[in-house]
Formats: structure tokens, sequence, C-alpha cells
């Protein structure tokens, strides 16, 4: 992203977070030690809820392999529509919801780039 704006890593750090994979069902076998995918089990009307501290850049990706439940990367695998809504609080409503903001925590936001 720094490459892509012209800006120093420093400058664009506040823009980068570790991926939020919610719909994917994966995991590490402690008895085997192998990675798993199963099917995902999500279903029609199920749906989550974010609320964001701060400014942030959002983006959403579907996986190109479809529901790896059954094969992974595979072209007849099941796709689905996926809604997205966003919402803005105003800062009278979130004042009166008893919010304010989090303090800055103390990592060094290097993200190992060193």
């Amino acid at each position: 992203m720094a490459q892509k704006t012209g800006l120093s890593k420093a400058e664009i750090e506040a823009d980068v977070h570790d991926v939020l994979n919610v719909f994917m069902c994966t995991g590490f076998l402690q008895d085997t030690h192998q990675y798993f995918m199963k099917a995902s089990p999500v279903r029609p009307g199920d749906y989550l809820e974010f609320f964001a501290e701060v400014n942030l850049l959002g983006a959403l990706s579907a996986c190109p392999g479809g529901d790896c439940g059954s094969e992974h990367s595979s072209d007849s695998s099941a796709c689905y529509p996926l809604r997205v809504e966003h919402y803005r609080p105003t800062n009278d409503e979130l004042t009166k919801a008893g919010w304010h903001s989090p303090s800055i925590n103390g990592y060094d936001r290097s993200h190992g780039m060193g």
C-alpha cells in the first residue's frame, strides 16, 4: 500500500491491519499438525456487525475457491451474494451511549518491517 500511494511505511501504517477472516472455516489440528478447511457454517440470513472505534480502510474479498468444504479452487464450488451495509453514527449518538475513543496501545507499529 505504501508503494501504491507513494507514502512512507510510517505514514501508511495506520491504514494497515491484519486480515479478519470471518466466513471461511479453517484451523490447525493439534494431533496431526495439519491445516484444514471445511464448509462454512454460514446460512442465508446470518450476519455480523462490527463497530470501528478508529478510522479505517475496509476491503472485502471473497475466496476465489468458493465454499472450500468439498474441494479448493474449483469452478464448480457454489458462491453466494454478500450484502454489506455501512452506518455512521453521529457523535451525539455515541456520547449518549457512553462511548469514548480508546487510548493508543503500546504497539510499536512496525508490522515486523523494522
